[in-house]
């Protein structure tokens, strides 16, 4: 059954056997190794008293042992908890809390976080292990009559996520959810067994778990990634391992591209699909022509796309593409959640497959509409086509003048402007502010680029010039953090 993670992990081992399946730069594993490796790690953990149900958090950074480990906690039935290695001791005892963890593996420390020192007892955490004390198990464990016990709907992680303000939602994925996510997106993404797929972004995120991992595993293609990413090691990863994908970040991919030739770097096996910066001019396309692929956490990544590799039609440039198989999307009125007509601005509804099944602590009922649908928070539209078009968070839009500013159009805008890398928007105290990462440009040089393409209530009144993209404040998801970045503007 190749819609649970064991019978994947069984199926892959026995088609691609000696083939890299994940590599860093210390080490790597094939896909026979994942399926050994796993299973005696797996035969560990349930001597140790772990079953199918079990919560078991994992934080550490990435590396091919944060596989090893996920996929063992998966194949048994346990359910796993990722945790991101940015999380203060305070955050993390609430998220152990929120998910009911009641085993949890841990690098001791990683880049001055120290995850173990103060933890305390805690009612549902029954033991702490660092991530070298787990060790291979041997013997008969009831390993194998677990992992025939695990079905699809069974739930398979706890996927901790926020949106723009707010604390983490810990959203349960179950092994039929998720698996059936990545694979609707693997064409939109370009990613096949030929694949040698880069991917830095962490683990503890739906795009690293699923975007990277399970998309690898489900394609039978080869997942390259690093602890922490450095322009020049970076470089010559890719270099080393031949990568064909580069799926990272937009603002990596462009600092790479400008190192590249400094460093004297070979990245000619990259193909189309990946980001357009690390590609030769010949095959890098305007802004908008290429879909930007579209969805969060609650749908196990992306439920919206179109070939990362493919021009989309004229009229859907901007666009995030239509929605995947089997994944319904409708836009509704925020106030009166009725339905609008194609090309009318509103809430994002989604219904399918590949939704959450539930959310820690949270009962359906305050989770979805009565006939199904999960209201995202998301602003869009839906063209006669059927492409959709992102207008930003329905919590982030506010009035200016008693008009509506969409702060996903005014950054678009001032992302087109010659020398911008980063825009954010947000309202203060009634008037349009924005945070830009930029180089040689002056507030009145961006304040009259704007003017060209927005109406000016939507022009910026208030700005931020930022070296870095750095300098923007995150919460420990990663996601910019509004309310610190309105306290920056308003100083």
């Amino acid at each position: 059954m190749t819609d649970t993670v064991d019978g994947l992990v069984r199926a892959q081992a026995a088609r691609f056997r000696d083939k890299p399946f994940v590599v860093d730069p210390m080490t790597s594993m094939s896909y026979t190794e994942l399926d050994t490796v796993t299973g005696t790690l797996a035969t560990a953990l349930v001597n140790a008293g772990i079953g199918k149900g079990s919560r078991i958090g994992l934080i550490m950074p990435n590396n091919v042992r944060w596989v090893q480990l996920a996929l063992a906690i998966t194949r048994v039935g346990a359910v796993l908890v990722p945790l991101s290695t940015l999380l203060t001791t305070r955050e993390l005892i609430a998220q152990l809390q929120t998910a009911a963890v009641q085993y949890l593996i841990a690098v001791e420390d990683f880049r001055g976080h120290r995850y173990l020192d103060d933890l305390p007892a805690l009612p549902a955490l029954r033991q702490v292990w660092r991530s070298d004390e787990l060790r291979s198990g041997t013997g008969v464990s009831g390993f194998g009559e677990l992992t025939e016990t695990v079905v699809p709907a069974d739930p398979m992680v706890v996927m901790f996520t926020s949106g723009s303000s707010g604390a983490p939602k810990g959203v349960i994925h179950s092994h039929g959810s998720a698996l059936g996510a990545v694979r609707s997106g693997l064409t939109a993404r370009c990613i096949d067994a030929d694949s040698r797929l880069y991917l830095p972004m962490p683990f503890f995120w739906v795009g690293g778990f699923g975007g990277g991992i399970l998309s690898a595993l489900l394609a039978g293609a080869t997942l390259v990634t690093e602890e922490i990413p450095e322009p020049e090691a970076t470089l010559r990863l890719l270099e080393r391992e031949k990568v064909t994908l580069f799926r990272g970040w937009p603002d990596q991919a462009e600092a790479l591209g400008r190192r590249a030739a400094d460093v004297g770097a070979d990245l000619s096996a990259l193909h189309p699909g990946s980001l357009d910066a690390l590609l030769p001019a010949e095959h890098r396309r305007a802004p908008g022509v290429r879909a930007k692929l579209f969805g969060m956490t609650e749908s196990f990544g992306p439920y919206c796309g179109f070939r990362a590799d493919t021009d989309m039609p004229r009229s859907a440039w901007g666009s995030c593409g239509k929605p995947f198989d089997g994944m319904e999307v409708r836009i509704v009125d925020v106030d009166t959640g009725d339905a609008l007509p194609a090309g009318t601005i509103g809430m994002i509804q989604i219904r399918g497959p590949h939704t959450l099944r539930g959310m820690c602590r949270r009962s359906r009922e305050e989770l979805f509409t009565p006939d199904g649908f999960y209201p995202t928070g998301d602003l869009g539209h839906v063209d006669d086509d059927g492409f959709l078009f992102y207008h930003g968070r329905s919590d982030d839009m506010f009035k200016v003048s008693g008009a509506t500013v969409y702060p996903s159009e005014v950054e678009a805008a001032l992302r087109e402007i010659d020398g911008v890398r980063a825009a954010f928007v947000t309202d203060v105290a009634g008037r349009v502010g924005a945070a830009v990462v930029c180089e040689g440009a002056t507030t009145d040089d961006l304040r009259a680029a704007a003017r060209a393409t927005l109406s000016s209530f939507k022009v910026p009144t208030v700005w931020l010039l930022l070296d870095s993209d750095d300098d923007v404040p995150r919460g420990a998801t990663g996601k910019v953090d509004v309310h610190r970045l309105r306290k920056l503007l308003e100083a």
